[in-house]
């Protein structure tokens, strides 16, 4: 038996077969061309090509890991369309007089080796998105088809790295698990294997060689470790835990339908946050309670225009009328940082954490935020509405918030648009400004939603997303948990009610604590739905109370 180690970004044990996946890396040849023009036509069809390549692996990926797995493939649609990198594949052809696949091999290497050059973690991880994109368009100029497992049984797949294109083009079915040389938690093939409930590896110095290859093993996604030709005590154990998973998996779909009350009778509504209208099946299947964070944002970083009113309200109208009635809070837009979308010509920024984003823009942008408000309230005709607006850091944008929600009725009001009168207003808690002043804030608002990714790395004055900080990063920092103490005392003293819908609300070893904090809402990830469940149908809070006091 042989032990490697790596970092987990899924948990889960996978029993199988090694099957050790290379790319095929050829040399791209220096070929020299006579009609640089023509070549250059020659490399925009492939790129057109390219692009409806991964208009299909994005349908693809919507059935089979949601919206937010599949956003991947919009994204690199638009790096394809990227004026810059056109212009280098261009500029190359015409300047070098030579063949179009040697212009994006080294336009694809020059636009990566930019991105490793940064600091964020969040940008170094968009270089391996360059190599796919130029690789997919150099293979459709080569003739070349798309790889794939070569196998007749479900296998452990293992690689130096996986394209988010690989792991979307691989037949699920044959898939077990992910473990890679190289890689990143922050990956989009990290986010894949998430959605896919695979467990999945990084960092692991497994050799890519016949060594493994078509050899038994197991990973251990709690562990972090792959047993290669584990020995009979070590399959025993694994197969163990391995059979316990399913079991567990079994009993949470007999929660369904189940309402969400401790054993000693505390209610708490039990939420999904989703990114469209396609994850709204993901929703139903889970049986979440309502939707409490509706990403908007997404709605704009599809687009290569500001949405239209029209176009807005067509898919907020959709999402009240499949809800039939159960609360959906929409958050409004909430781009900038690591979310940008160019037709809204955001400036550079030395610390976009901390920049131009969210509510900011909405303030300093009416037009945009008024054409959303309208959308959202007219589709409050359809169904049980709320908005929730993020990034709020004081008292006056609240105040300013409500006078434009104010002025948008009043606009409606005028022209017989039908809307939920009373529709419920709520901010996100993602700022200690906000912890704060909270008492405040709750006086002006319906509810409040905590956003515990953002608030941990403002409190912390740690990026979440570099990973090189791993070890100072503390999601159960004591401060966080007064912080998220503070919020929900604060909004029950002032009439409000208060959830969590950042990623710290999924925490299974945190869902008694939330409990006892008092919180009436959780909002996570649908497939976390079950398990938050189980935990509060078996949970006695005033108990677990009276256990932390002694």
């Amino acid at each position: 038996m042989v032990i490697y180690s790596g970092k987990s970004v899924f948990g889960g044990i996978a029993i199988g077969k090694l099957y050790v996946y290379t790319k095929d890396d050829s040399m791209v040849k220096r070929v020299h061309i006579d009609d640089p023009e023509a070549e250059i036509e020659r490399y925009h069809k492939a790129k057109e090509v390219a692009i409806e390549q991964l208009g299909e692996l994005y349908e693809k990926a919507l059935k089979e890991v949601g919206e937010d797995g599949a956003g991947v493939f919009e994204a690199h649609q638009m790096m394809l369309e990227d004026g810059d990198y056109i212009d280098s594949v261009e500029n190359i052809i015409r300047t070098q007089e030579v063949n179009a696949e040697y212009a994006v091999a080294q336009t694809g290497d020059s636009f990566a080796q930019m991105f490793l050059d940064m600091e964020d973690e969040y940008f170094k991880g968009r270089a391996a998105d360059m190599h796919d994109i130029s690789e997919r368009v150099i293979g459709v100029l080569s003739g070349k088809g798309n790889g794939g497992i070569q196998a007749t049984e479900p296998v452990i797949v293992v690689a130096d790295d996986l394209a988010p294109s690989e792991t979307v083009q691989m037949d699920k079915d044959l898939i077990l698990s992910f473990v890679t040389v190289h890689g990143s938690a922050n990956s989009h093939t990290s986010i894949l294997a998430k959605t896919m409930n695979i467990p999945a590896m990084i960092g692991c110095e497994i050799p890519l060689d016949d060594s493994v290859n078509g050899k038994i093993a197991v990973v251990d996604g709690f562990e972090g470790k792959v047993y290669v030709e584990p020995d009979e005590e070590t399959m025993a154990a694994k197969k163990k835990i391995y059979d316990e998973e399913l079991e567990k998996k079994a009993l949470l779909e007999r929660l369904k339908g189940k309402d969400n009350v401790t054993l000693d009778g505390q209610h708490i509504n039990l939420y999904a946050n989703i990114g469209n209208t396609k994850d709204l099946g993901l929703v139903m299947k889970n049986d979440a309670g309502g939707i409490g964070l509706f990403r908007s944002e997404f709605i704009y970083l599809g687009s290569d225009h500001y949405p239209t009113e029209s176009e807005q309200f067509e898919i907020y109208k959709t999402v009240a009328q499949t809800l039939a009635g159960k609360k959906v809070i929409i958050r409004t837009l909430d781009i900038g940082a690591d979310k940008q979308a160019d037709y809204f010509e955001l400036p550079k920024e030395e610390n976009p954490a901390m920049g131009l984003r969210a509510i900011r823009i909405c303030l300093t942008r009416p037009e945009v935020f008024k054409t959303q408000l309208r959308a959202i309230l007219r589709a409050s005709a359809f169904g049980k509405i709320a908005i929730m607006f993020p990034m709020i850091i004081s008292l006056w944008e609240v105040k300013e918030i409500k006078k434009v929600v104010e002025e948008v009725k009043a606009e409606l009001d005028e022209e017989g648009l039908n809307y939920d009168k009373n529709i419920e207003l709520g901010i996100m808690i993602e700022t200690p400004a906000a912890v704060m002043v909270a008492d405040e804030l709750a006086k002006e608002v319906d509810f409040f939603s905590v956003g515990t990714n953002d608030l941990t790395q403002y409190t912390l004055a740690i990026d979440r997303q570099n990973d090189s900080l791993e070890k100072f990063y503390d999601s159960h920092h004591p401060a966080i948990l007064k912080m998220l103490k503070m919020i929900v005392d604060a909004a029950h003293r002032n009439g409000a009610w208060a959830g969590i819908c950042g990623e710290l609300g999924a925490d299974l070893s945190l869902t008694k604590e939330f409990l006892a904090m008092g919180y009436d809402e959780l909002s996570v990830s649908p497939g976390r739905i079950l398990p938050i469940r189980k935990v509060v149908l078996e949970t006695n809070v005033s108990e677990y109370r009276e256990s932390k006091e002694t």
